[in-house]
């Protein structure tokens, strides 16, 4: 808890855009965001109707932000590997997870409970940084160091590192059928990894995405 305390603002307060993207554009009733930070993006999802109801989980109260919003329908406060028992079975339409699985002690656990949460057929999306990106290797076997960071992909609180075959295998063993696996930068057309990853036939892509995106489905 300590070390987010010490975190910038900016940290906690941008809006998933690329997550918002992957939801219905019909809408749906209950949404869950796990690390809702300042709860901007919940607002954002509130704002374009893409949910009735939004429930954030986050670790720490974040003053004046939109945390105090009238749009946030529940915030609940704390750890989530120990709040998980607050939620019933079956109770929202859709859980998004930005950038929190690799925060978590437990994550694997974490990814069956939020399953549990969904009704059949529901929606898990989540964002993780993916330790294949081609910097670890400059990190570690030019610079000789992982460099930790308070931000990013080597930033400090992270407690667990996955790549893009793990983060796969974990949302399927807790009983979810992947439906699209995306890296970050398709998200953003005119980047130059965009281009590169498109002139070179996708063949490193592995090395060029700094996170995933990653839309998968309870089972019905």
């Amino acid at each position: 808890m300590e070390l987010y305390k010490h975190k910038a603002d900016a940290y906690f307060s941008n809006i998933r855009f690329d997550l918002i993207s992957l939801l219905p554009k019909r809408g749906v009733g209950r949404l869950l965001e796990l690390g809702a930070g300042s709860c901007d993006t919940l607002v954002e999802i509130k704002r374009q109707n893409l949910a009735e109801v939004v429930v954030g989980v986050e670790l720490m109260r974040l003053p004046g932000t939109n945390q105090e919003n009238a749009l946030i329908d529940e915030l609940f406060y704390g750890d989530f590997e120990t709040l998980n028992k607050q939620f019933q079975a079956n109770s929202f339409d859709v859980v998004i997870c930005g950038d929190v699985l690799e925060h978590l002690i437990d994550p694997w656990t974490a990814v069956q409970n939020l399953n549990y949460l969904l009704k059949p057929g529901g929606l898990f999306i989540i964002s993780c940084p993916n330790i294949r990106y081609y910097e670890t290797f400059v990190n570690i076997y030019v610079k000789g160091s992982f460099g930790y960071t308070d931000f990013g992909l080597f930033d400090r609180t992270h407690l667990r590192f996955f790549c893009r075959r793990d983060l796969v295998q974990m949302l399927r063993g807790a009983g979810l059928t992947v439906k699209s696996v995306i890296p970050s930068f398709k998200f953003h057309r005119k980047s130059k990894f965009f281009i590169l990853n498109a002139i070179t036939f996708g063949l490193f892509e592995q090395l060029l995405a700094v996170q995933y995106v990653i839309r998968s489905e309870r089972k019905t």
